[in-house]
């Protein structure tokens, strides 16, 4: 029992060590990257948003026209 611990414990400080080994290959973002592609995907959120209201207010009359309620 106690070489399963060994074991396992080996293991979980192996997978540690391989977490702290990759977050340094890591390229963080610039502050201004950052507030760019946020800007970025918030502009696109905006945009599909619109595009999604134009198309259901368009397809709100063809039903009203189609079915007449």
């Amino acid at each position: 029992m106690t070489e399963q611990k060994e074991k396992f414990t080996h293991r979980v400080g192996r997978f540690f060590k391989e977490i702290r080994m990759e977050m340094k290959k890591v390229i963080w973002p610039t502050k201004e990257q950052l507030i760019n592609n946020t800007l970025l995907v918030l502009a696109a959120c905006f945009f599909i948003g619109i595009v999604v209201w134009i198309a259901d207010a368009g397809l709100g009359l063809l039903y009203t026209a189609v079915f007449g309620q």
